[in-house]
């Protein structure tokens, strides 16, 4: 399996090839954005490891004008936790996001997530039955009807719509939407879902948000 590593801090990115090559990946490292972007059009790549604050070319417009290309799956490595930054990402075309610091073993289990969903066409709206996401638009609509959201919300439904038939925990919503690791002493995620649920879910017929329970949320259809 062959991924493409973008980041430019000399330690970390030894630390990163060192740790991935170990674990069985080639690796390709660039330490800039127009390198990201010529490597990852030119190249065949599972993965793209992608920093946002690259020299010469920011890790945005590198995913930006890859997506015009290619659909390669992208995983932002960033210190940039606001969850404007989240949303920004995953708008742009991100299929996962992850803040530093991070465990090595939680990367790994991400970028191996990535290499196996399967190669889809690229779209600027992300759809599940009659729901619909159109992310240059920031609009959601769900049977032809316009459905308004909060930040939150809306960073929350974009990644369940990213991630799709995959069951994510607690933990892993409330790092990707939230700045903040999961307490389990805290409803925020649960209280978010059933908002969410409110306003995409209760005034139609297909439920499409489900919990596993003792787990976490799956966005998908059931019969």
């Amino acid at each position: 399996m062959r991924l493409l590593l973008a980041e430019d801090e000399a330690h970390a990115g030894q630390y990163l090839v060192k740790g991935l090559t170990e674990s069985g990946w080639i690796v390709d490292w660039v330490k800039n954005g127009p390198d990201a972007l010529h490597h990852a059009l030119e190249g065949e790549y599972d993965v793209i490891v992608l920093d946002v604050g690259l020299p010469g070319m920011e890790g945005w417009d590198v995913l930006r004008s890859l997506r015009t290309q290619r659909q390669t799956p992208v995983l932002f490595l960033t210190a940039r936790d606001r969850v404007e930054d989240r949303v920004r990402g995953l708008d742009l075309g991100a299929d996962d996001y992850l803040v530093k610091p991070f465990a090595f073993s939680e990367l790994v289990a991400r970028v191996r997530a990535l290499s196996r969903r399967p190669k889809a066409s690229e779209t600027e709206t992300l759809q599940l039955s009659d729901l619909s996401v159109h992310l240059l638009r920031h609009r959601v609509e769900r049977s032809g009807q316009r459905i308004d959201l909060t930040a939150k919300e809306y960073a929350l439904l974009v990644l369940l719509l990213r991630r799709q038939g995959e069951t994510l925990t607690r933990t892993v919503i409330a790092e990707q939407v939230w700045d903040m690791n999961f307490d389990s002493d805290t409803n925020v995620v649960d209280v978010a879902v059933r908002r969410l649920r409110a306003k995409i879910d209760d005034p139609f017929g297909e439920k499409l948000i489900h919990t596993v329970r003792g787990f976490g949320y799956v966005l998908e259809r059931r019969p």
